[in-house]
């Protein structure tokens, strides 16, 4: 009785370890940075996100911060600061980026913006 009661313990142990290790790489899985390029159809300064309308049609709102990058900011027009994601996705509604992203919870976050290239 003694040994079956160890292989339950065993047992109960191993789905726990396994249980553990799904969410571990779930957690991971969520921090990949995803990549989307497309036209950007609306920057919303309230709720601070945008619109970004895929190649294949689809539209995307992502989130952006105070930490989100920019790169290759040429050519975005004056008064854009070096840096700020809100001022340089302003000056390119109607122009092609892409956009460097994590999704959390399904929600979508840029950590990086820059120009597309064709």
């Amino acid at each position: 009785m003694a040994c079956l009661h160890l292989k339950c313990r065993g047992i109960v142990l191993t789905l726990s370890l396994v249980a553990a290790s799904i969410a571990w790489q779930s957690a991971v899985a969520q921090d990949l940075v995803h990549d989307i390029s497309g036209v950007v159809k609306k920057v919303d300064k309230t709720s601070k996100t945008m619109v970004i309308k895929a190649d294949d049609g689809t539209e995307q709102t992502i989130k952006y911060t105070e930490k989100t990058t920019v790169e290759g900011a040429k050519d975005t027009g004056k008064g854009v600061e070096k840096g700020s994601a809100e001022s340089y996705l302003t000056a390119k509604k109607g122009a092609k980026i892409t956009v460097h992203y994590t999704e959390k919870g399904g929600e979508k976050t840029a950590v990086g913006v820059k120009d597309a290239v064709d």
